[in-house]
């Protein structure tokens, strides 16, 4: 795929209009996605690896993968030694891809911003990358991160900063913090995640201790 027709695809799912939009777009995409990304300079798997490896301590707990898509994130915890993940996404076909790496030891198909088919307290930490943007999963996500996540436990995650819909993220990231739901560990400053092809795009990765 030429750099023209990758790019078109992130814009295709920036503007998804509902969830199902969204999940045929991310499974049309699944086979070149990862190429496509990687080959954009994507930073944010980095970034939420090394904070994972920082704060989350227990390379045996079970550790959620919210968003896995094609896997690159749960690849680079795997080298790291967490061999308990267990991951979740909108697309089947995205998943059939994160499948055949080996570093799940469950994959199932579910969606953000809906009520998870995990028990209270059932992970040790949740991992988010690259699904807090446009159109994709929605504030009312992070309530269930927190009943699924063991008080104590970490969450951590990426939020797309460069547009105004970062604002109703942070708001829900307040009301939750006022509400004694989670406290704030480490905030990065806002960085390129796709310096490659669209250095427009700016991300933060948040660390949050569950309460």
């Amino acid at each position: 795929m030429n750099g023209f027709e990758s790019t078109e695809w992130l814009h295709k799912v920036y503007s998804s209009r509902n969830i199902k939009e969204l999940e045929e777009r991310y499974d049309a995409w699944a086979e070149d996605y990862e190429q496509d990304v990687c080959s954009f300079g994507y930073k944010s798997p980095s970034v939420i690896t090394g904070l994972v490896a920082h704060y989350v301590e227990s390379q045996k707990g079970r550790i959620l993968d919210a968003g896995a898509g094609t896997g690159i994130l749960g690849e680079k915890l795997a080298s790291c030694g967490y061999d308990n993940l267990i991951g979740i996404d909108l697309s089947r076909a995205m998943l059939d891809v994160a499948e055949k790496k080996d570093v799940y030891k469950d994959l199932h198909q579910m969606v953000l911003g809906e009520r998870l088919d995990f028990s209270d307290n059932y992970f040790s930490a949740v991992v988010s990358m690259g699904v807090f943007t446009e159109n994709h999963a929605p504030p009312e996500s992070f309530d269930e991160l927190i009943r699924i996540t063991k008080p104590g436990g970490h969450i951590v995650f990426s939020v797309r900063s460069d547009t105004g819909l970062n604002r109703s993220y942070q708001e829900k990231q307040d009301a939750l913090m006022n509400e004694g739901k989670w406290e704030i560990v480490e905030e990065t400053k806002a960085f390129q995640c796709l310096p490659e092809a669209k250095p427009e795009v700016l991300n933060q990765v948040f660390v949050y201790r569950v309460s």
